[in-house]
């Protein structure tokens, strides 16, 4: 007989004494119908279980197991990225991974064996490793844009062992979404599609794909989460799915064996798996994809504005019902928001009668609508809403950057008053400042000291544009608000700080 370790013992203690206590459960007499004082009136009945022993993904792995292929990329020598020469220790593969998710790449000292051999051969270097699936039996195939992009050669490697070259059809790096093409014949197993809609929080998923160029490996886990905002066009899916590198680009399965997302990122600290996946929703990646297989790129609408989201403590000032909505921080100049009337402190709520929950909400609704259509747009400004009809822009390929002004300090000379109360300093702007601004009026802070404005945030140079959503004109018309108003209740400022601006709530003045 075999020795039983100590550990082994006490496990199998576990199991015999459990064993015991349901044999025991299990010879317990039924109660009669009589409830004891205590549970009179009570539902004493146990429910029936909810969740009845874990589901079997075999059957599944077997359906959709041939649609999922492993994509390498590789990249000519002359082309490849300083990291072939970064002196890391690690392939490029995990390299991608680390610089994808922000993590520093460590620094091994490393001889390359082919540093010596002649200029002229120039082999193609492996790049990388990802995932996709087929999406139509004439082989498009879906994967992550970041699996593909800048790769001189895509290679998709299907479950038979075939090894085909992929044309890429087109990339979106927004959403993290591209299509590639191979030639194999036909007939190849699609993917059936899903609902992402449908998914509940809670729900068993399955993931394949090729980690570590493990192919076809299957890791499964449960929705965690649903409309995680970590992108500006999509809101992601969250699973507990193990998805390591070489996962990027393979498909999210539902119970059915229907693909309800495409895998794209993790959270991690280390490089590796740390229990948190995300997953671009498919309903969004298929929208992609049509436009990337029709045209090669993707269309997006834009209105020229930067947004930021509102606070509880700015709706109440405000006197918003709710905190809702996307808070316009700066107007761009020539823009579709400009020549509609937006103004910087407008709080966006509506963009053709969908409401803005959040800020995040916006950029996916105007990216949404065709460039050169109108749309409605309901704004709240000054303690009542409005309409506005803005015509949508194409969004250019590569943002560009805004242009900050450079104000020149032409103020007059600061005027005491009530701002002092709030250890501030204020003066009128002057004719070219306003000019060059573009703003009507306003009041810029010259000087600051310990206080309620300095502890709020305000910094020399702001302008104050509104005060308790009163337009500032002038030192003049700042007194008379200040004046005005509770000293007891919160002061709400809407500030130009450059070209951005930013309401600022003052905290009431002591003493």
């Amino acid at each position: 007989m075999s020795k039983i370790s100590k550990a082994q013992i006490t496990v199998l203690s576990l199991a015999l004494s459990a064993a015991g206590i349901a044999a025991v459960v299990a010879h317990v007499p039924v109660q009669s119908a009589q409830a004891s004082p205590a549970t009179q009136g009570l539902q004493t009945v146990p429910p029936p279980a909810i969740v009845r022993g874990l589901p079997d993904f075999s059957e599944l792995v077997d359906q959709v197991g041939p649609s999922v292929v492993n994509i390498r990329t590789l990249e000519r020598s002359n082309n490849a990225r300083s990291s072939s020469g970064s002196g890391s220790g690690m392939d490029e593969e995990m390299q991608d991974f680390f610089r994808r998710f922000g993590i520093p790449i460590p620094s091994v000292p490393r001889q390359n064996p082919k540093q010596n051999r002649p200029q002229a051969e120039e082999e193609p270097q492996q790049r990388g490793v990802g995932s996709g699936f087929i999406l139509t039996a004439d082989g498009f195939i879906m994967t992550n844009a970041h699996v593909v992009q800048g790769a001189d050669e895509v290679i998709v490697t299907l479950t038979d062992k075939r090894e085909l070259k992929a044309r890429i059809i087109g990339t979106d790096q927004r959403t993290d979404v591209a299509v590639v093409k191979i030639e194999a014949g036909g007939n190849l197993p699609a993917v059936r599609i899903g609902d992402a809609n449908r998914l509940r929080v809670g729900e068993w998923v399955m993931a394949i794909g090729s980690p570590f160029n493990l192919e076809n490996s299957v890791t499964a886990g449960i929705v965690s989460a649903k409309q995680r905002d970590t992108g500006d066009y999509l809101p992601l899916i969250q699973t507990d799915v193990a998805i390591n590198p070489g996962n990027s680009g393979g498909p999210l399965l539902n119970m059915r064996g229907e693909v309800v997302g495409i895998n794209s990122q993790i959270y991690s600290r280390s490089g590796g798996y740390m229990g948190i996946s995300f997953a671009i929703p498919i309903d969004e990646a298929i929208r992609i994809s049509e436009q990337l297989r029709a045209s090669g790129h993707v269309t997006r609408g834009r209105i020229g504005v930067q947004i930021t989201p509102v606070s509880k403590e700015i709706a109440e000032s405000l006197g918003l019902p709710k905190t809702t909505g996307a808070l316009v921080r700066m107007v761009e100049a020539g823009s579709p928001a400009e020549k509609a009337g937006l103004e910087a402190g407008d709080v966006i709520l509506k963009v053709d009668g969908k409401v803005i929950e959040k800020s995040s909400d916006l950029p996916r609704a105007i990216g949404g609508t065709k460039p050169g259509s109108r749309a409605s747009i309901t704004v709240w400004r000054r303690g009542a809403s409005r309409d506005l009809s803005i015509t949508i822009a194409e969004m250019p390929d590569e943002n560009k950057t805004a242009q900050k002004s450079k104000g020149k300090d032409e103020a007059k000379p600061s005027k005491p008053g009530l701002a002092q109360a709030y250890g501030m300093g204020v003066s009128d702007l002057s004719d070219a400042q306003r000019k060059e601004m573009k703003i009507r009026g306003g009041v810029r802070i010259d000087s600051l000291v310990e206080g309620p404005a300095a502890r709020a945030g305000l910094q020399e140079g702001d302008v104050i544009v509104t005060a308790a959503n009163t337009e500032i004109t002038s030192t003049k018309d700042l007194e008379n608000v200040l004046a005005r108003h509770d000293k007891s209740k919160n002061l709400l400022l809407l500030v130009r700080r450059g070209d951005i601006v930013q309401y600022v709530v003052i905290k009431p003045v002591r003493g």
